[in-house]
């Protein structure tokens, strides 16, 4: 008798259950897009903001050595640290080692260009160095990790002798692509012309085997620039490793924040000090907080003019079986009796409209994926019973006052049809 009752009530109202049905499909869907971008959003905007490049420096432990006595400042001179470029691909033996989307070293030195008397900053690097560790190959160089970088002409190849100019340089120089210069006293191939906007404009950028050869220090490296996927920070995140204990340390460590990521960083490359460059970094939280704060706003208000929606339509559809109602009273039926009707018709318009919302949801976020970071949106299976009870809470959250008045009903007046 109760489920034929239900079935009465979806028959007779079909329009009334058909506008519930869609608002709760609708709130639903925009809940169901949202929270499927929102929970696969992290790492693809993350690789988006590498686009701005590294955010992590390793340098040598030494540079971090703070000397005074009676004042003076005795730290040794920074030319003199080195790290070593065998150890660099341990960077990708790491515990984070996926989220290392690449790095590139660096070692400035200060050349004589065309027997100028004037001393120019000569800065080895790699370009697209391929790498091997163990048995995994793999590229990096400043091509990934600073990928604002342009070239006039070609990028040289990293086992060549040709450089590229600064294009500030270039034009002091009045040299240009496919030119020869002179450097420490050997003649180099122009093989581009580079434009960064930065002070490598005034610079020589060549291999750095090339580099390392010209100062007589082979496999030296000043500085390297890591390039990671990292999660933003929070009060967790920012607490000193050296206090954690047990669990906490294991849950910081296995964290992809950039101080842990810089912290094994140091663990992989030995008498080195990794940090985060800070300004990308935090940059990067807000802008990824804020992208989700969105996000939620616009759930949020979804769900609510959803509840607001179903409120209106059960209300009018409630009012409409004010008479049933009476009638059901007067034959002996409870308050709760009535309640549980009206509920269990709210329920089954939830599930079918949060099935259909997940559904409609989920081709949304597959677009958003395509068209706003150009890859596909994982929708994780856990989110469908969640969807689920989502639409279970907006639907009774929009029925509850409707039911509170329809089992308050007095029968005589309802049957009369003043109530």
């Amino acid at each position: 008798m109760f489920g034929r009752l239900v079935y009465e009530s979806f028959r007779r109202q079909k329009r009334r259950k058909l506008l519930a049905g869609i608002a709760i499909t609708l709130g639903v869907g925009v809940a169901t897009a949202m929270l499927a971008v929102a929970t696969d959003i992290g790492n693809k905007i993350s690789r988006e903001l590498r686009t701005y490049g590294a955010n992590l420096i390793v340098t040598p432990q030494e540079d971090t050595l703070d000397v005074q006595i009676g004042g003076v400042d005795l730290k040794p001179p920074s030319d003199g640290a080195y790290l070593n470029e065998a150890d660099l691909p341990k960077i990708k033996g790491m515990f984070w080692r996926n989220n290392i989307v690449g790095f590139a070293p660096m070692l400035p030195i200060s050349v004589r260009v065309n027997s100028d008397a004037k001393n120019f900053t000569l800065l080895g690097t790699y370009f697209s160095k391929r790498l091997t560790l163990g048995k995994e190959d793999f590229v990096t160089g400043v091509r990934i990790t600073h990928p604002w970088w342009k070239v006039q002409g070609a990028w040289p190849d990293d086992n060549s002798s040709d450089v590229l100019l600064g294009e500030s340089l270039a034009a002091k120089l009045g040299r240009k692509a496919g030119d020869d210069i002179e450097i420490a006293a050997q003649t180099h191939h122009i093989a581009g012309i580079l434009s960064t906007g930065g002070a490598e404009d005034n610079q020589i950028i060549a291999p750095l085997a090339l580099t390392q050869q010209i100062l007589g220090k082979p496999g030296a490296v000043r500085r390297v620039y890591v390039s990671a996927l990292t999660k933003p920070e929070d009060a967790f995140a920012r607490r000193d490793p050296q206090t954690l204990r047990g669990a906490e340390y294991d849950r910081w460590y296995c964290s992809p924040y950039a101080a842990s990521i810089a912290f094994q960083l140091q663990e992989a490359i030995p008498h080195s000090h990794a940090e985060q460059i800070r300004q990308i970094a935090q940059n990067e939280g807000t802008v990824l907080s804020r992208i989700k704060g969105l996000m939620l706003l616009v759930t949020l208000a979804a769900l609510f003019a959803s509840a607001l929606a179903v409120s209106a339509a059960m209300a009018t559809a409630i009012f409409e079986r004010r008479a049933e109602v009476g009638l059901m009273k007067a034959l002996g039926a409870g308050s709760l009796s009535v309640a549980a009707l009206f509920f269990a018709e709210a329920l089954l318009l939830a599930l079918i409209g949060g099935a259909l919302g997940f559904t409609g949801g989920a081709l949304l976020a597959h677009q958003i994926g395509r068209s706003i970071f150009d890859s596909q949106i994982t929708i994780e299976p856990v989110l469908f019973p969640v969807i689920l009870a989502i639409a279970v809470i907006v639907t009774f959250a929009g029925s509850a006052m409707a039911i509170r008045r329809a089992v308050k009903f007095d029968p005589v007046y309802a049957l009369r049809g003043e109530a």
